[in-house]
């Protein structure tokens, strides 16, 4: 039988602490880190701000700031 596992340790220790576990008893894992919700929400931003049109074109790649500036 297989099945997955969400673990969600809230530190460090935790964090050790089921690995070490996982590993005595011989069972494959993966980790997988995860974007904090100020992240997610500043690249929503972003992206929202380009579909408005609020965004810098760079004309010039070899004179970047004569470009922006």
């Amino acid at each position: 039988m297989m099945e997955t596992l969400i673990v969600q340790p809230k530190n460090k220790k935790q964090l050790l602490a089921v690995e070490a576990v996982l590993q005595a008893l011989n069972v494959t894992f993966k980790k997988e880190k995860s974007y904090s919700a100020e992240f997610r929400n500043e690249i929503a931003k972003g992206e929202d701000d380009v579909k408005n049109g609020h965004l810098t074109r760079v004309s010039d790649v070899q004179n970047i700031w004569k470009s922006i500036l």
